[in-house]
């Protein structure tokens, strides 16, 4: 009987010991800048920050340099994102995010009856979904599109920017 809890304890052990060899070893920097966003006439560049093998946080700056097809001045994302995929912060994901959003809008005057050109700052909260597939060597492709809502500026009831959607297909690196 001894020899069969001793061996029982042994093989234990074991596969205890086994399962703690299977830690992932990969970067937790993101490097990334958005294709899409550059096709369109917008910089768009973002860093994330690998939290663990499900989580991370980043942030996202877009500046577009083509004024005649935006009329987004600049964005700063700040967002939170939660992997299902089998690898590490890679695969399908889901993010909440918040987003400081600066726009030109025409906004109805009711003293003189006209539209008139407002800069507006606001502030949305937001979901999105994507996916993410990252090489042994770090270089990564991601795409993801999200939607928030301006929580301020609501005292203009025709603005075109109560909504404001999130959009891409990056590249990048993990280091």
């Amino acid at each position: 009987m001894r020899k069969i809890v001793l061996v029982a304890c042994v093989l234990f052990g074991i596969m205890v010991n086994a399962q703690e060899a299977k830690k992932y070893d990969f970067g937790r920097n993101e490097l990334k800048g958005n294709a899409l966003a550059l096709v369109f006439g917008s910089f768009n560049v973002s860093y994330e920050r690998i939290l663990s093998e499900e989580s991370a946080v980043g942030v996202a700056v877009n500046l577009p340099f083509d004024n005649k097809n935006w009329d987004i001045n600049y964005t700063l994302t700040g967002y939170y994102r939660y992997y299902f995929g089998k690898k590490p912060a890679a695969g399908f994901f889901g993010e909440a995010f918040g987003m400081l959003n600066n726009v030109d809008d025409y906004v109805y005057n009711d003293g003189t009856n006209y539209y008139e050109l407002k800069t507006l700052t606001d502030f949305a909260l937001g979901i999105g979904l994507g996916g993410k597939w990252v090489t042994k060597k770090g270089l990564l492709l991601e795409i993801n599109g999200g939607l928030g809502r301006n929580l301020f500026n609501n005292q203009y009831d025709d603005r075109d920017f109560e909504l404001i959607g999130r959009l891409g297909i990056s590249v990048g690196y993990r280091f």
